[in-house]
């Protein structure tokens, strides 16, 4: 199996860089990520058990390629598309989409095969699991310091600077979690806050 030369979080390195309040605009390529959809409140079991089938799916394929000679790259971090009809909603209206990127030799094979090996070992979810390749072009994004609840002022902040450069939202919510919440004190949770962008008509 081909080895990949460079590691996927150096190679994307300045996508997930970005500084705290400080918008700035980025051009992100077709990806392919592992995916898993839901619906509802991120605080309930759903979205945990969700992210808990996300991450046995790709850290099996990790160990399987690197087994077979092949990526040795490191685990990116879980990310999040968001999505509702009305933005003030409560959260359990939301529908979400998580994330992980994966490099380019992680295929539908390699995921039937992570898929298959969960399945033996009693691991539930995994099925629910696909790959799918995303290309958000370009977008704005800045850093946001702090709990989820409070990132409303920087999503303002972003949109202003969004009107301002003379583009126009197009797309979905994108989050990209940076740490572990369980980890860390709340105002050290670290959030990359990204939305699609097209020229303002």
């Amino acid at each position: 199996m081909h080895k990949l030369t460079s590691d996927l979080r150096d190679r994307l390195r300045p996508l997930y860089a970005a500084r705290a309040g400080k918008p700035a605009i980025v051009d992100v390529p077709k990806l392919r990520f592992l995916a898993i959809d839901g619906k509802g409140d991120p605080n309930e079991p759903p979205f945990t058990e969700s992210i808990q089938a996300l991450f046995g799916v790709a850290f099996t394929i990790k160990f399987a390629l690197k087994k077979q000679g092949g990526s040795t790259q490191r685990m990116m971090p879980l990310e999040a598309l968001w999505s509702c009809e009305d933005p003030v909603a409560p959260l359990s209206e939301w529908s979400w989409t998580l994330l992980i990127a994966q490099p380019e030799e992680v295929n539908r094979t390699a995921l039937k095969a992570a898929q298959k090996e969960l399945a033996k070992r009693g691991k539930s979810g995994g099925d629910s699991v696909r790959l799918e390749t995303i290309t958000e072009g370009k977008c704005v994004q800045m850093l946001h310091l702090g709990p989820y609840d409070e990132e409303w002022e920087d999503i303002e902040t972003m949109h202003a600077f969004i009107r301002e450069a003379g583009y126009e939202l197009h797309g979905l919510h994108h989050e990209i979690y940076l740490n572990d919440p369980r980890r860390c004190a709340p105002e050290k949770i670290k959030t990359i806050l990204r939305h699609p962008v097209k020229k303002a008509k």
